[in-house]
């Protein structure tokens, strides 16, 4: 490789005819003046309309600004529903050893890793959208961006997504008292998964696409993810109750940002850099608003498919919060820096 790097080197030195750009891409290292990023999420992608998930949006969008930002000079590739690297969680190892250059991912997904990244996913922490907007500029939000540029991502744009709950019976869940002591349900996140537990629930561990077939074959009761998720991998046709975010509240508020691997960015140019966080910038209200009303397109979608819909009362999110403390306990007291988080993260909570 090296002495085609040199070769290539060599012949664009004395041969005019070929272009610059050329040279550059070849060479393929940071600050050339051509360079392609490869972005990877496990969301279905835009269909042609450019309509789709809002997290697939949300990279359809940043992708289109950075070519603009940057005068073409970065070219971002997209790798939708897991085409690239096939385990979703997979993703944040992945950008570590430079497989992916970008994700839109779950932060808590890499808390195998970087335990304190479960901050993110604590189960009733965040309660609706104006609490997860408040994250960002307070002092829980520079403490996850240091971490974050600790463990080698940067955070480009803030991406919160709230959870619902849906249920093949037509009781829905909207307070420990509704669970049905050792039904079965998923949701993603350690921290969660206690409390679930502790209330009565048998977990099944799995991702948010095999929910569908885990629940048509009976192996789940109920499921725990994002409004979004539901929607995409059309949960409407396998639940008969749903307890959505909509004007109300709900214990899992999840984290999942545009990131970038800081190493890559850190060999880009600075240009590069600066249409690569304009961008990040740009897209960073369309991501609050955009999650909001995903969570009333999916209520309206659920209701239309004649799944029953309700809403957790401030009393239910209280019963939640109750079944909670224990966790953070936990969290506070077996991660490194755990104390200090659960205490920042509750200044903005509570």
């Amino acid at each position: 490789m090296v002495q085609k790097k040199r070769f290539l080197a060599t012949v664009c030195a004395v041969t005019l005819a070929i272009p610059l750009a050329a040279c550059n891409l070849a060479s393929g290292g940071g600050g050339s003046e051509n360079v392609t990023l490869r972005l990877s999420h496990q969301w279905p992608g835009v269909n042609k309309q450019g309509k789709g998930d809002f997290r697939a949006v949300l990279a359809e969008r940043f992708a289109e600004e950075v070519r603009n930002r940057s005068d073409d000079q970065v070219d971002v590739k997209l790798f939708p529903n897991n085409s690239l690297i096939d385990d979703a969680e997979q993703q944040y190892q992945a950008m570590t050893k430079g497989t992916v250059d970008l994700s839109v991912y779950p932060l808590d997904y890499a808390s195998g890793d970087v335990p304190q990244f479960s901050i993110t996913l604590m189960p009733t922490m965040v309660r609706d959208h104006a609490e997860a907007k408040q994250w960002q500029d307070a002092e829980i939000g520079n403490r996850i961006e240091e971490i974050a540029e600790a463990n080698g991502i940067k955070i480009l744009t803030w991406v919160w997504n709230a959870g619902a709950i849906g249920s093949k019976s037509p009781q829905p869940i909207v307070s420990p008292d509704d669970v049905k002591k050792g039904s079965v349900t998923r949701a993603a996140g350690a921290h969660v998964e206690k409390m679930l537990q502790r209330v009565g629930f048998g977990i099944s561990s799995m991702s948010s696409s095999e929910i569908y077939n885990a629940m048509q074959t009976g192996v789940l009761d109920s499921a725990i993810t994002s409004t979004g998720s539901f929607s995409s991998y059309r949960l409407y046709e396998q639940v008969k109750s749903f307890t959505s975010p909509s004007g109300g509240n709900t214990f899992w508020f999840m984290f999942e940002p545009l990131i970038m691997s800081k190493e890559k960015f850190d060999q880009l140019t600075p240009e590069q850099q600066q249409a690569i966080e304009e961008a990040g910038k740009e897209l960073q209200d369309f991501a609050y608003e955009a999650s909001e009303k995903d969570d009333a397109r999916v209520d309206k979608e659920f209701r239309d498919a004649g799944v029953n819909v309700t809403t957790m009362n401030d009393a239910a999110f209280d019963e939640w919060r109750k079944a909670a403390q224990p966790v953070w306990q936990d969290f506070a007291t077996k991660v490194e820096g755990g104390e200090e988080l659960i205490e920042l993260a509750r200044q903005v909570s509570e």
